[in-house]
């Protein structure tokens, strides 16, 4: 491959991945899932708008026997079916972690316990997600999904990731490229 082909695959780290409703696994419906890595090697992504089903920030602190702090937190995600039981966090940069992956200027990922320890006792970073587990693609798979139109492609946007309501995240996505997902197969091939 040359190195033309390689700046553009790495181009969609940091932006979004819409199910549309042309989606055939059931298990990424009206998902958002946020592009954490993306290469000729393969492709790594969280979900960002499916909350666990029963597991909380508390219970995780617990567990881990840390503090849980006064203030409000996040839910815990189920960022993806591969790996469901190993936990990263994904944070804003103003908090810095020993080892982090910089996705972007302004949102890093980190599997490092320290990072969960702060947190607890209120040192963390200002906004975060707990996430277990991830989606993982082989290499050209992703883009095969693309061309079913499975996908959309939408580009990075913060507030999306930490302050949007999860019910809302997956229509206020597409609204970042002016599509109403809700219509979106409606819409192809009628033009």
């Amino acid at each position: 491959m040359n190195p033309e082909n390689n700046a553009i695959i790495d181009t969609l780290t940091g932006s979004f991945l819409i199910s549309t409703p042309k989606m055939p696994d059931p298990r990424f419906s009206e998902q958002v899932l946020y592009i954490c890595a993306h290469s000729h090697e393969g492709t790594m992504a969280l979900v960002v708008n499916r909350p666990h089903p029963f597991l909380t920030m508390d219970k995780i602190l617990r567990g881990a026997n840390l503090p849980v702090p006064a203030l409000l937190l996040p839910p815990v995600y189920s960022g993806g079916p591969v790996e469901p039981a190993s936990a990263s966090i994904l944070f804003t940069s103003d908090y810095q972690a020993e080892q982090q992956l910089a996705i972007s200027t302004t949102i890093s990922l980190s599997r490092e316990a320290r990072l969960l320890e702060d947190i607890a006792r209120g040192q963390g970073p200002e906004k975060y997600l707990f996430i277990l587990g991830y989606a993982g693609w082989g290499p050209g798979q992703l883009e095969q999904e693309l061309v079913a139109e499975g996908w959309l492609v939408v580009p990075e946007d913060d507030a999306l990731v930490f302050d949007v309501p999860d019910e809302e995240k997956w229509q206020r996505a597409a609204l970042l490229y002016g599509i109403d997902i809700t219509t979106y197969g409606d819409m192809i091939g009628n033009a």
